[in-house]
């Protein structure tokens, strides 16, 4: 069998309001992935802006942006130069007053690829995204790149198996979340265990379940009353942590998917063998009484 290892530049980084030095910084940051060898670079959910979605502020979609549109532009000459597939999560403005959570894949060679709207919006004390964003209408997306097939999803998405499930089905090699979550700053410790344990664990259990690698980037850092708890991490096609982020502190990594693996553990544990999806149609119900 041929052998297929990609390396993943993982971002985790604080932001600043104002977006251009977020930019400045994350294209800094790109180079240096890309110099330890990096071949697709992912970055954090709205990378180029502190999370906005704290408050419910008109003021605020002026952060949107086309997509394709200016930060493309930028990202896929970079993706060019440097011969990197950039995974970037933006604010998408779609037309007035219909705004999206969205990521852009720029291939190797700088070419747009497409989108990925997030499909499962919060509404949370301190996430109050769905008054900034149109659920995705887009459909899951399965972008191939010149270094494999990349499942995108987004934050909220990582929540939910069949959002996993379908990407995977649809053929990907690996899935890549970005990603905004935290601690509110008055929790107990024990709470922002409890919580970060639930995050990665739903997300590994994707991996398990589906036998392909995970990629989860987060930021960090305080923005207002929110400690945005990093951690970022990846798993191997079984589940396995194979790197995990500090919590408080800007991190920088490149680390190796074998994507061969998924042909082991598919067939080692052969859970797509035995769905059984003729008995699966009340999933469709949002619930059943």
């Amino acid at each position: 069998m041929k052998e297929r290892k990609v390396k993943i530049g993982m971002i985790q980084l604080k932001c600043e309001k104002e977006p251009t030095i977020n930019l400045s910084h994350t294209i800094q940051k790109i180079r240096e992935v890309a110099a330890e060898g990096a071949q697709v670079v992912i970055l954090q959910e709205l990378f180029r802006s502190v999370y906005f979605c704290d408050f419910e502020e008109y003021e605020n979609f002026n952060l949107a942006e086309a997509i394709p549109g200016p930060s493309t532009d930028v990202l896929g000459e970079l993706a060019n130069e440097l011969g990197v597939v950039i995974v970037a999560s933006l604010f998408e403005k779609r037309a007035e007053g219909l705004y999206h959570n969205t990521t852009a894949v720029l291939d190797a060679d700088g070419t747009y690829l497409g989108k990925y709207r997030k499909m499962h919006i919060p509404d949370d004390p301190g996430y109050y995204e769905k008054f900034y964003f149109t659920p995705g209408d887009l459909g899951y997306q399965v972008f191939k790149t010149r270094f494999g097939k990349i499942g995108v999803l987004i934050c909220w998405d990582q929540w939910y198996p069949e959002a996993a499930r379908i990407t995977a089905l649809m053929g990907a090699d690996f899935l890549v979340y970005p990603t905004a979550i935290g601690w509110a700053l008055h929790q107990t410790e024990q709470t922002n265990g409890d919580q970060y344990h639930a995050w990665q664990s739903v997300m590994k259990g994707h991996s398990v379940a589906n036998g392909i690698p995970v990629v989860a980037v987060n930021r960090t850092g305080v923005e207002g009353e929110m400690q945005f708890w990093g951690g970022s991490f990846i798993t191997n096609a079984f589940g396995k942590v194979e790197f995990q982020a500090p919590h408080l502190e800007e991190s920088v990594t490149v680390q190796t998917l074998d994507l061969n693996a998924t042909d082991y553990y598919r067939t080692h544990w052969p859970f797509l063998r035995d769905r059984r999806i003729d008995t699966y149609k009340p999933i469709l119900k949002r619930f059943i009484d």
